[in-house]
């Protein structure tokens, strides 16, 4: 018997041992999927399977991370497996996109690319989707970049590709714009050797579907597929998923339909619905049984979520404490509410809970503008899940020097950088530069572009041949970044110190992938600099000791002692944006609340104004239907219990009318 399994119980056990065909995990919130997973990489490997033979893909770099981890620790410390693990024979676990990353590098010259393509993120994509725009004598302010951006995203995440989208283009007016533009936005990224973020999955299922020797290969190198939030795959990530698996079927698929939020971004959860029908003779395992909560916090959850028509029946249950009944704040408006929300964790802090164990969440990024203002007059430290540390300037500039050196054709890093800091290299001057009319300019102006791209060179040199951190510090000095953020003469202001620290962070960062074969750490670097998240923030080792708050969608993998749901609103959470909602929209909304009650472990704060400013007009609106879903038993009104008023809690006056 193997020792590994005595730390599981029966259901994940059941999952940990079927080895071969297809294996559905339904896996409740809380329910150990993450341990369920890892268990059943290390039996396959304690079965006499090759490590690099098995592949793990999940959503975010947290559970990526996580999951590399766990996984790298049980080996390690497993007895029986009595060889050394060395990076080639790790199992293969990584992102949807950081697979899609690593399979476009090693058959980059298949599509016209080299290892060293740039990815657009969105402000590059928007950029581009502009100048299309003005090139197709269209005004970017009559058409939308960033609904164009959207448009096109959602294609590609539909698996159509714009040849295909083209071939059906309709005769209506925005389908006729959208494929003018996609054209010119194609030619760009092609032009600057890139790919942007939907291109990852995109390519790779292109390239799965229509070369069959490179379907071949990965199905003969990953024999044991794993796929993590099945329930969150779109059109492309559910064809990758069935393409990267062979004739003998073994996929093992792990989610929950229950917890499926994202369809706005293409998630289908009929996806791990219908896994029964897409593959023969599958083992299908419950995890019902929850780690995290307590009871009361699941039945709350259990009675929310049993409203819902289409998902597959299971039932929470924990062998946790009872706990807390779950507080309810009815508020007059969302000032009030915020201040009530600061005063009660003031409460919790003086009792001793951790500042990192406490969330704030809401349906909408607009509702943390009052909370942020109450935080402050409060002084209880804060910090808005949101700010991603490559999405700096400085650090983004830094990022672009890099691959600016390795793609000089990369016109949207050059753009970027030609002028960090200033070298008085105008518009005019660019353009002769991208139309290669160098010859053009007069003497000076060529002598500085000459300059600059000299420094380029010398940057390209010590990226193929020093580690990540010392090309960092090279660029640092060349390009003159630290002598303007930090001046002899102590000219400096308190934001370039700022921005200076930020870069000397990101050396001590990219230490990390100093142990890498050279150029091997900086592509690494590169691409976790493109795939990097909001959560990687909280996740960050020199985190701010704050209370987080963020919108209940960032919140999905996250858990906390303590969580507090604001806003609870008809029409703000559920949110009605028409009012022709389909039976999905009402479902997905419910589920959207069923997460935000898993991510507690010990005690849910409910909270509700009776009039909110919204887009500048007060609105009044009843309580959330999700507040009456749960049992009045679990409940507990803390409205007129305050024994005291928060910071500017405004008194609440009750007329009969």
């Amino acid at each position: 018997m193997h020792e590994h399994l005595n730390e599981l119980n029966s259901n994940q056990k059941s999952a940990v041992v079927q080895k071969d065909g297809p294996v559905l995990i339904i896996a409740g919130a809380g329910a150990g999927k993450t341990k369920t997973i890892t268990h059943r990489i290390l039996h396959l490997i304690n079965e006499g399977v090759a490590p690099s033979s098995i592949l793990a893909v999940t959503f975010t770099n947290k559970a990526s991370k996580e999951m590399k981890e766990r996984v790298e620790k049980m080996l390690s410390s497993d007895g029986k497996i009595n060889f050394p693990i060395s990076n080639q024979e790790k199992p293969f676990i990584s992102t949807f996109h950081s697979l899609g990353v690593y399979i476009i590098k090693e058959n980059s010259h298949k599509l016209g690319l080299t290892r060293h393509f740039n990815i657009f993120d969105k402000n590059d994509s928007k950029r581009a989707v502009k100048e299309a725009l003005i090139q197709n004598g269209l005004d970017p302010k009559q058409f939308d970049p960033a609904k164009i951006v959207g448009f096109i995203s959602k294609q590609k995440g539909n698996s159509i590709s714009y040849e295909k989208f083209k071939e059906n283009t309709g005769n209506d007016y925005f389908s006729q714009i959208v494929s003018k533009v996609w054209d010119g936005y194609e030619k760009t990224l092609k032009k600057e050797k890139a790919l942007d973020f939907d291109d990852l999955l995109l390519k790779t299922s292109i390239l799965l579907r229509e070369d069959s020797g490179v379907r071949n290969y990965y199905q003969n190198k990953w024999q044991y597929v794993h796929i993590d939030e099945y329930q969150d795959t779109n059109r492309v990530q559910y064809e990758i998923s069935k393409l990267l698996v062979g004739k003998k079927q073994n996929i093992c698929v792990v989610g929950d339909a229950d917890q499926c939020i994202y369809s706005w971004r293409g998630a289908n959860h009929k996806n791990i619905l219908n896994f029964e029908k897409d593959f023969s003779n599958v083992k299908t395992v419950v995890l019902e049984e929850n780690y995290r909560s307590t009871k009361n916090i699941l039945s709350a959850a259990n009675d929310v979520i049993k409203k819902n028509k289409t998902r597959k029946e299971k039932n929470l249950f924990t062998n946790n404490a009872e706990g807390e009944k779950i507080s309810l704040f009815s508020n007059y408006t969302e000032r009030q509410e915020a201040d009530n929300v600061v005063g009660k964790i003031q409460e919790l802090l003086v009792k001793g809970a951790d500042l990192n164990e406490v969330a704030v969440l809401y349906r909408a990024n607009f509702q943390s503008r009052a909370l942020e203002e109450a935080f402050l007059m409060a002084g209880v430290p804060y910090q808005v899940l949101g700010t991603k540390f490559f999405d700096r300037k400085e650090i983004k500039d830094i990022i672009s020097f890099i691959k600016a050196s390795l793609n000089p054709d990369s016109l949207t890093d050059i753009k970027r950088i030609i002028n960090v800091p200033p070298r008085g290299i105008g518009e005019v001057t660019l353009l002769k530069i991208f139309n290669n009319k160098k010859e053009e300019l007069n003497p000076k102006t060529r002598e500085k572009v000459d300059n600059f791209y000299q420094m380029l060179e010398k940057i390209g040199e010590s990226c193929l041949k020093d580690k990540p951190s010392d090309v960092i510090k090279f660029i640092m000095k060349i390009t003159g970044i630290e002598a303007k953020l930090s001046p002899s003469d102590g000219s400096g202001t308190e934001e370039d110190k700022e921005r200076l620290d930020n870069i000397k962070e990101m050396v001590t960062l990219a230490v990390k992938y100093d142990y890498f074969v050279v150029s091997e750490g900086l592509e690494k670097m590169l691409e976790d600099s493109a795939l990097a998240t909001d959560q990687d923030e909280i996740d960050n080792k020199n985190k701010k000791d704050a209370i987080k708050l963020m919108t209940v969608h960032a919140s999905k993998g996250l858990e906390f002692d303590y969580v507090f749901i604001t806003g609870l609103e008809d029409s703000l959470f559920p949110s009605k944006r028409n009012n022709n909602q389909t039976e999905d929209e009402k479902e997905e909304e419910r589920r959207l609340f069923y997460v935000a009650l898993t991510r507690a472990r010990k005690k849910l704060f409910l909270s509700y104004a009776s009039i909110r400013m919204i887009f500048g007009s007060k609105q009044m609106n009843p309580p959330s239907e999700f507040i009456f879903d749960i049992k009045d038993n679990l409940i507990e009104d803390e409205s007129y219990k305050r024994t005291e008023n928060y910071g500017n809690s405004e008194k609440i006056i009750y007329l009969d009318l």
